[in-house]
C-alpha cells in the first residue's frame, strides 16, 4: 500500500513549547483552549504553568504551555 492512500492516512503533530505574559488578554488558560500560533490554530496540551515572580527582581515571569496541531 502506499501513495494517495498511505498519505491519506498519514498524522503529523507539529507541536510548540510557548512563553506567553502572564497579563495577555486570555490567561487564565485552561487544556480545553485553543490558541492561534503564527496563524495556526492549536490546542493546548497539558497544563499551562505560571512561573511566578523572580526572587532576585520581584518581576513577573512568564506562563509556559505546550500546543500541538495535528494533521491527517
Amino acid at each position: 500500500m502506499g501513495g494517495s492512500d498511505q498519505q491519506g492516512r498519514d498524522t503529523v503533530v507539529v507541536g510548540w513549547t510557548v512563553y506567553a505574559p502572564p497579563d495577555h488578554p486570555k490567561m487564565p488558560l485552561r487544556t480545553t483552549d485553543r490558541v492561534r500560533i503564527r496563524g495556526v490554530v492549536c490546542e493546548i496540551t497539558g497544563e499551562p504553568g505560571d512561573w511566578g515572580r523572580s526572587p532576585f527582581t520581584g518581576a513577573r515571569g512568564v506562563v509556559q504551555f505546550a500546543a500541538d496541531r495535528v494533521t491527517g
